[in-house]
């Protein structure tokens, strides 16, 4: 990897995931992309590629453990040990608590805070063993400030933010630093602040910090 340093992201998409690989592939590091769409990921890859940004792509379903588990172990097996993991997935869409069906409020809690959990726990020997490694979730503004329209999300992200603090609490003095960008606002790419490229600046700021770590940044 000629020194390179090695990103993965779960849940990529062509908003964040996009903005992120870029990022940091223009910063010395090679991208892992992990998402259920083979075909979206090689349309990712394919971008990446013009840009000059080296990208692999692995299939992973974020609501499966096992599947999160086993496509990072892929990615380990083919491309070494991940120096930054960010998982960028969510549940996204409008459920009221009085209305939704259990089944569905399960399903949406393990994609929004389980996978992060299992994405971590998979990535942390390599990285305590290490002494270093990054681990960054991508979070909402409904874990602040939860409006009833989106019941379901705005308890997904309240747990994954908890998820984080407890994280950083834990594994700080081993040397890793895991976050959260919490994003307050819709992503769009015309505006001006919550555009993909703009966050994505948030993720690295958090990556260039080498000590007195933050845990999150309200964005």
């Amino acid at each position: 990897m000629d020194n390179k340093k090695l990103l993965t992201i779960i849940g990529m998409g062509d908003k964040n995931g996009l903005a992120l690989a870029r990022q940091f592939g223009k910063n010395n590091f090679i991208v892992a992309m992990l998402a259920r769409s083979e075909d979206k990921l090689e349309s990712f890859q394919q971008q990446l590629d013009s840009e000059g940004i080296e990208s692999y792509y692995f299939l992973a379903d974020a609501a499966d453990a096992d599947s999160i588990r086993s496509g990072l172990r892929y990615v380990q097996g083919s491309l070494g040990d991940t120096d930054v993991l960010i998982y960028n997935v969510a549940v996204i869409g409008q459920t009221q608590l009085s209305e939704i069906q259990v089944d569905k409020l399960v399903e949406d809690f393990r994609v929004n805070v389980v996978g992060a959990i299992v994405a971590a726990q998979e990535v942390l020997p390599a990285m305590e063993a290490k002494k270093a490694g990054k681990i960054f979730f991508t979070g909402g503004g409904l874990a602040l400030n939860p409006n009833f329209q989106y019941g379901s999300l705005g308890i997904g992200k309240a747990g994954l933010r908890n998820a984080a603090y407890c994280l950083h609490q834990e594994v700080r003095a081993k040397g890793v630093h895991v976050a959260t960008v919490t994003i307050q606002g819709f992503i769009q790419e015309e505006d001006e602040k919550y555009n993909p490229a703009a966050i994505a600046e948030q993720f690295w700021y958090l990556y260039e910090q080498r000590e007195n770590f933050e845990i999150e940044i309200e964005y």
